[in-house]
């Protein structure tokens, strides 16, 4: 079971060890991609280019992304091919594919975070 916190900010966050280091993650239920990491993560993380992806963010601005495969660390598992782009930024932005095979509790009154691998996937 993974567990973190939520931010006075309202953001459910997760601390996530990737490449050796820990690094803040946002679980972001709007997004429903695997991954957005810090460009400072890309080499570190065998990224390898696939593909260029249209998001529609907030707001129902779109924008074309550059999609990368990435080696990832995900709830005691190494997930291979994980879907990533990069951005300029610290935290990384965990989306509700890389979800999927999991349950997710958000707790905004006693600001927990829980998630849990389910048990039939």
């Amino acid at each position: 079971m993974i567990v973190g916190t939520v931010t006075d900010r309202r953001m459910p966050v997760i601390a996530i060890d990737v490449a050796g280091t820990a690094h803040r993650a946002v679980i972001d239920t709007g997004f429903n991609g695997d991954l957005e990491l810090p460009q400072s993560l890309r080499d570190r993380l065998n990224a390898r280019w696939a593909a260029q992806s249209l998001a529609e963010l907030a707001g129902g601005v779109c924008v074309v992304e550059d999609i990368y495969l990435v080696d990832f660390p995900f709830d005691g598992q190494i997930i291979v091919e994980a879907e990533a782009s990069f951005a300029d930024t610290d935290d990384i932005l965990i989306g509700t594919k890389l979800l999927g095979g999991h349950c997710l509790e958000i707790d905004f009154v006693k600001k927990t975070v829980q998630i849990e691998r389910a048990k039939n996937v």
